[in-house]
């Protein structure tokens, strides 16, 4: 295991094996990994990562620099994160799923990659979550979902399509308006 990992508690596994042919994860400099965590192999993390209590970090997941992962979060693998990106509590990351830069997602916010869950047999498509996107607590993006460049997703929605670059999307579905003037600008994570 290579892991600049300055903070690791007690109660947590770092190199969970799925498998025989396994690479031991790779945490940059000045992480801090909270009890109960537990990060698979073949997993690669950049500097100053920090994890709240029991994050769960699957197989074949790369993040970037500078990456909250909030208590309770879920990324179940085959994913990358960018830099500059905080994960609150308790949010749900399926695998295939691409997150940008400077990417906000709030607590207890889902993630999905499954369209016909146990009724057919298709391949798995995670969101794409560009740069600068900010996501609302509680809210829900379907696979295959583009989130644009700087676009903000309101507390509770349910994204069911593409919200395009600098644009809100709010309720159930989600419906497109305008970005207001008090959400422009650039995410400070």
């Amino acid at each position: 295991m290579t892991t600049g990992a300055d903070d690791t508690a007690p109660g947590t596994t770092i190199g969970h094996s799925y498998g025989d042919d396994t690479a031991a994860p790779v945490i940059g400099a000045d992480a801090t990994v909270r009890a109960g965590s537990i990060i698979y192999d073949d997993v690669i993390i950049g500097d100053r990562f920090n994890t709240g209590h029991d994050v769960l970090i699957r197989e074949l997941t790369e993040i970037g620099d500078d990456v909250l992962v909030g208590t309770k979060t879920v990324i179940d693998g085959r994913t990358e994160v960018g830099s500059n990106v905080s994960l609150q509590t308790g949010v749900y990351i399926p695998s295939h799923t691409t997150i940008g830069d400077n990417v906000f997602i709030g607590p207890h916010a889902v993630l999905t990659n499954d369209p016909f869950p146990l009724r057919r047999d298709v391949e798995l498509e995670g969101p794409t979550i560009a740069d600068g996107a900010s996501i609302g607590a509680n809210a829900t993006i379907l696979p295959s979902v583009t989130v644009g460049e700087g676009a903000f997703v309101a507390a509770g929605a349910v994204v069911t399509d593409d919200v395009p670059a600098e644009t809100l999307a709010v309720g159930v579905p989600a419906t497109h308006r305008p970005l207001p003037a008090e959400l422009q600008g650039e995410n400070d994570v």
